[in-house]
């Protein structure tokens, strides 16, 4: 499902409501052509008592799934607002006394931006394993520890030093974990299934309509189709139309490299 979530939201829209609308054709074409003259007339009395039951399934598996869908968006933005915070706390800690803050604050400047430019959309994102991020997690790690041995900087600090890298390790961890996941496979085919299958129902209805009286299905060819599209469209913070936004570590870069967290200006 990853290709199809990672396709822009644009063909998503079109894409789905081509889809739609193509069934609702084939569905009043193919039922005037396959149902026998004979039983046409029992078509619509079929029909009409599934359109409340088919209406009602499918409003209910696409709530669940949009809902559940923008609550993980909303979590994906606090996971980036975590790993911005641990990585924060580390700057701050840094510039303990006695503390040489300079390299610290250079290497997580330095894995700060390898993320964002190499670890923050598409395949990389969810696996975790760019060589550039992986050797600016180990330059971070080593500054730090180095530090945090030095016996003139006291327990405190040290301690300071290390819990605020676990935070920024373990946040970056969360977030890889999180842009891994995908909706499942089976999820999918029964939201897709439901909507397709209504709208064949729909166009049931109207198979012995005019082509004008037949347009009212475009109504709800259109809402499965674009419902499809949003579902799809929220389903890869980190590699489909709405990528979670990186503002929060943003924030952190600029402070660094103006000397924020050396009491710069």
């Amino acid at each position: 499902m990853s290709w199809l979530t990672s396709l822009p939201a644009v063909v998503l829209v079109v894409g789905w409501l081509f889809i739609a609308l193509l069934v609702a054709a084939v569905a009043r074409v193919g039922i005037r052509a396959l149902v026998p003259a004979g039983e046409h007339d029992r078509v619509p009395q079929i029909a009409a008592p599934l359109m409340p039951t088919l209406g009602a399934a499918f409003a209910i598996f696409a709530a669940l799934s949009l809902a559940s869908e923008a609550g993980y968006l909303r979590a994906a933005e606090g996971l980036v607002s975590d790993e911005a915070a641990a990585a924060s706390r580390l700057a701050w800690a840094a510039t303990s006394p006695r503390a040489h803050s300079e390299p610290i604050h250079a290497a997580l400047l330095d894995y700060l931006q390898t993320t964002r430019v190499r670890e923050w959309e598409g395949a990389a994102a969810a696996s975790g394993d760019d060589p550039a991020t992986a050797r600016a997690i180990a330059r971070l790690e080593r500054s730090v520890r180095a530090e945090a041995t030095r016996p003139e900087l006291g327990t405190p600090a040290s301690t300071e030093l290390l819990t605020s890298l676990d935070s920024v390790t373990s946040s970056r961890r969360a977030r890889v974990a999180a842009a891994s996941r995908e909706v499942p496979t089976l999820y999918v085919v029964t939201l897709v299934a439901g909507g397709l299958a209504l709208i064949v129902n729909a166009g049931a209805l109207i198979f012995r309509s005019s082509l004008r009286t037949s347009l009212l299905i475009v109504g709800v060819a259109s809402v499965v189709g674009l419902s499809l599209a949003l579902l799809f469209a929220l389903s890869a913070p980190w590699s489909g139309p709405f990528i979670v936004s990186g503002h929060p570590l943003d924030a952190i870069i600029g402070d660094l490299k103006s000397g924020f967290f050396d009491g710069g200006p």
